[in-house]
């Protein structure tokens, strides 16, 4: 699904959103922002498993 949706991007625009990203967030933020986005992602996997075996 990722993948979909990265590849509608090309690579002028994937350049423009990390460099306002950096702009927004400043190189010291970015690294904090992508690990809390790594744990999101890790606790929402592991909540969608739990409800498979649930059932």
């Amino acid at each position: 699904m990722i993948i979909s949706i990265l590849g509608s991007f090309g690579t002028t625009e994937i350049v423009v959103i990390v460099f306002l990203a950096l702009l927004l967030f400043g190189g010291k933020k970015i690294p904090e922002l992508m690990r809390g986005l790594g744990i999101g992602l890790k606790e929402f996997k592991k909540a969608i498993e739990s409800e498979e075996t649930n059932k």
